[in-house]
């Protein structure tokens, strides 16, 4: 059986209080239908202050998994632990929110999916970041048909590597990481938000030989052993005959190539960049070719991390779908496991799964109180 509800609110337990837990607390008090009730991290000592600051009990992951009081678990752990981490909290009889990607691979994720539809709970994943007026702003002029018929897509994001600003970077350069598991998908999530499912895809992979150490915090000078590719190409076909293209990098010091756009038979879309929440959309048309921004249409105004969680708990109490879903992340999953089969067997690859494009997040709107 699910979770219960205590008086029309969602209480959250959070696992892992790492770098990006601090951006889910500065959101929790704007965010209707959610209660902080706890933190827990392997480190209990860290849980516990963290937990101070935050006025809620820190603890060990056990314990959380065990509370009566928690009815949500928001998995922030590392990317290797995010399938473990949700199996054991659905088999409590608690609802799952993740950072992505899902799982490490999409044989770990079936039987997580399978787990929560047996039980009647739901799973949620990261990123909710296209829930926001930027990515919604988009797929509205896209399906008010403002470029005409979408024709193609083109994704550029690149960076010299996370080692320059994260303290504790060795993850991303670990197996579940690299630029197409960490940043892949705000792009690929927005692209099937905009075109819907993919069905194949090709793509090369390469990294270089050069040598990483941590550049900030206590671990500055630490080397960082590359167990990934650093440099990702990948060409994708939609189920609606679009073609994506998508580069993704911790190799690049500088470019100038345009961060992700939408060609149409009729003009082009300067989408916004997906990893935040409201930047501005701007198009140009065969009517007229400069560069003109569009006013906000649709999406979460003023959206932050925990947006998706909101929305999921929403959904929970109204019967509804929820938008930034576990199948939708499974189908990103699988897009990207397909990217790096591809890359290294040098084949077109098949994209079995299916998903529907998530509800559009209509102007203005927020999160509604239970």
């Amino acid at each position: 059986m699910g979770s219960t509800v205590n008086e029309g609110v969602l209480r959250v337990g959070v696992v892992g209080v790492g770098v990006i837990s601090q951006q889910y607390f500065e959101h929790f008090p704007a965010l209707p239908g959610l209660e902080l009730a706890a933190v827990a991290d392997l480190d209990v000592a860290r849980a516990q202050a963290v937990g101070a600051e935050q006025g809620v009990r820190g603890t060990s992951v056990d314990d959380l998994l065990a509370a009566d009081d928690v009815d949500v678990v928001l998995n922030l752990t590392i990317p290797a632990a995010h399938a473990d981490v949700a199996t054991r909290a659905l088999t409590a009889g608690k609802h799952v929110y993740g950072e992505k990607p899902l799982a490490m691979s999409t044989a770990e994720a079936a039987p997580v999916l399978d787990l929560a539809r047996r039980s009647g709970l739901r799973v949620g994943s990261a990123p909710d970041t296209v829930l926001g007026t930027g990515i919604q702003t988009a797929r509205a002029a896209l399906d008010d048909g403002v470029i005409g018929t979408p024709v193609g897509a083109a994704v550029a994001w690149s960076a010299p590597g996370h080692e320059r600003w994260h303290p504790a970077p060795a993850f991303y350069y670990q197996p579940g990481g690299g630029p197409l598991l960490d940043m892949g998908p705000y792009y690929l999530t927005s692209l099937v938000t905009f075109f819907g499912p993919v069905v194949r895809v090709s793509g090369s992979a390469t990294r270089s030989t050069r040598e990483r150490t941590v550049a900030t915090g206590p671990n500055a000078g630490t080397p960082i052993p590359v167990d990934v590719d650093t440099h990702v190409a990948a060409v994708l076909e939609h189920e609606n005959g679009v073609i994506s293209t998508v580069t993704v990098s911790f190799e690049v010091w500088a470019t100038r190539a345009p961060l992700f756009e939408v060609y149409g038979t009729s003009g082009t879309l300067d989408v916004p960049d997906p990893n935040r929440f409201s930047e501005p959309v701007s198009v140009a048309t065969a009517q007229d070719p400069t560069w003109n921004g569009l006013p906000t249409s649709a999406g979460y105004a003023d959206a932050g991390r925990g947006y998706g969680l909101a929305d999921m708990a929403h959904a929970i109490a109204t019967d509804r779908p929820h938008r930034a879903s576990g199948d939708l992340a499974f189908h990103v999953l699988e897009v990207m496991e397909a990217v790096a089969t591809a890359a290294r067997d040098h084949v077109v690859v098949p994209v079995t799964s299916r998903v529907d494009r998530p509800a559009t997040v209509p102007h203005g709107a927020r999160p509604a109180t239970w």
